[in-house]
């Protein structure tokens, strides 16, 4: 339900009708905005419905929230939020490059991409120190050594960091050396996982399954909302369909889909969208004329020599074009590279 205030009701009015909500058991949510002063009341319906808050002089209008996903819905919350990663903005006109190794390997791998990237004006490395791999034979990461890596990465040329969990207990432990949370594909449903991360107040990218609803992709972010966390950055990268020629079908109808829907930060993975490499430039570009908030890519100085996703990570030379190619298409879609 969200209760619209009058232009000149005052904090206390709001309070007191906040008071009202929690007084039943219900979540009361406080948004004040530049005109109005929007107020919110989640919880059973029926309860919802006794409230009566039409009858208080200062509300100017009573509605309910309609969406099932009501934290994340622009119902509830109309202008666009934006979501600090240790003070990089992503949202609110900012496009936001994250690079970085698919995996952290070594210091010397990483600080070479993290040297790179920062020499690009890229603001955030990313690096998997935890990997969920398809095959039990796979590389599956350093573990803590990398997210050691990551932190000294990050203290050497000044990039907050990005890196995947896959496991409920090891929140605590990634909060002391990472910057945000990322949440894969494979564990978009991981209901343990999502209130794990929202019980945190680092960011969190939220990457949407694979063979995931926009839906079902709102309502994994509302998880993690409801349990306390407010800080998640949505995340397309690509959807299992009938087509073979690419890894994934990378949907951007979901991106704009997405700006309408919520008022969450969208990113765009096209690295993992496609597995493509020669296709991560101009869906890059198509990321940000869709109106995408940024994009994540792997970026790796010997791609050949790479434990995982090789074939995807960008080089130095092809990492140089793709910033140069992007910054027309963010300018034309009104944004500004951040830095």
């Amino acid at each position: 339900m969200i209760i619209v205030l009058k232009p000149q009701a005052t904090e206390a009015d709001a309070n007191e009708i906040l008071d009202k909500i929690a007084s039943l058991g219900l979540k009361p949510l406080y948004m004040p905005g530049i005109e109005r002063t929007v107020l919110g009341a989640l919880g059973d319906e029926r309860i919802l419905n006794q409230l009566h808050l039409d009858a208080y002089p200062m509300v100017d209008e009573v509605k309910p929230v309609l969406s099932p996903y009501k934290l994340v819905s622009r119902e509830l919350q109309a202008h666009d939020s934006i979501v600090s990663i240790d003070g990089v903005k992503i949202g609110g006109g900012n496009f936001t490059v994250i690079a970085g190794p698919c995996s952290v390997e070594s210091e010397q791998q990483l600080f070479s991409v993290a040297e790179m990237i920062k020499g690009h004006g890229v603001p955030l490395l990313r690096g998997g120190a935890f990997k969920p791999r398809t095959s039990p034979y796979s590389f599956q990461g350093l573990g803590e050594e990398g997210l050691k890596l990551l932190k000294a990465a990050k203290q050497a040329y000044g990039l907050p960091t990005v890196s995947e969990i896959i496991d409920p207990i090891d929140a605590k432990l990634m909060a002391d050396y990472i910057d945000c949370f990322q949440i894969g594909a494979r564990n978009m449903q991981n209901f343990r996982l999502l209130e794990a991360v929202g019980a945190e107040q680092k960011p969190v990218l939220l990457k949407r399954g694979m063979s995931a609803t926009i839906e079902e992709l709102l309502l994994a972010a509302e998880y993690i909302i409801n349990a306390g966390n407010p800080n998640v950055i949505l995340c397309e990268r690509g959807i299992r369909t009938f087509e073979t020629a690419t890894r994934n079908t990378l949907d951007l109808n979901a991106v704009a889909l997405l700006k309408e829907k919520t008022h969450l930060p969208v990113l765009v993975d096209p690295s993992h969208g496609t597995g493509v490499k020669s296709l991560i430039n101009p869906l890059s570009r198509a990321a940000a004329a869709v109106g995408a908030d940024g994009i994540i890519v792997e970026a790796h100085l010997n791609p050949k020599a790479a434990l995982s996703d090789g074939h995807q990570a960008l080089t130095a030379d092809d990492f140089a074009k793709l910033m140069a190619d992007i910054k027309p298409f963010v300018q034309a879609a009104g944004k500004s590279l951040s830095a």
